[in-house]
């Protein structure tokens, strides 16, 4: 069962607001956390068998005051859409290849230069 909690926190800075948020992203079963509200004292945590009473607890002991504002469950909508039929297309004007060719790409060729260390020019026995 998916769920919408929404906390109020006291948050008033920005490092206040990080930590709240970072509490909450690591509770089981929580899917998003988002800022709500006037002045973005209110975290909106969701996702499945999220437990409201623990995250309140733990967000209590580290910034002091959380309170439970709402608890609802999230139903999923479901639009049913017309079915669109794939377009058909031909490809008769283009050229037919084997089934090999289709596959497979020929690789290309590669050709390694090879070093002689012994010129055929230069006589030692002289």
């Amino acid at each position: 069962m998916k769920q919408k909690i929404v906390i109020k926190v006291q948050m008033s800075c920005e490092k206040c607001r990080t930590k709240a948020m970072k509490i909450a992203v690591t509770a089981d079963g929580v899917s998003s956390v988002a800022k709500q509200g006037s002045e973005n004292d209110q975290l909106v945590v969701s996702g499945e068998g999220v437990d409201p009473a623990n995250l309140t607890r733990s967000l209590r002991k580290k910034l002091c005051y959380a309170t439970i504002l709402s608890v609802e469950e999230v139903k999923e909508k479901v639009e049913e859409k017309p079915e669109k039929k794939p377009e058909v297309h031909s490809f008769s004007h283009l050229p037919q290849f084997p089934v090999y060719y289709q596959l497979h790409q020929p690789s290309p060729n590669y050709y390694e230069t090879v070093y002689d260390q012994y010129p055929a020019d230069i006589c030692s026995i002289l």
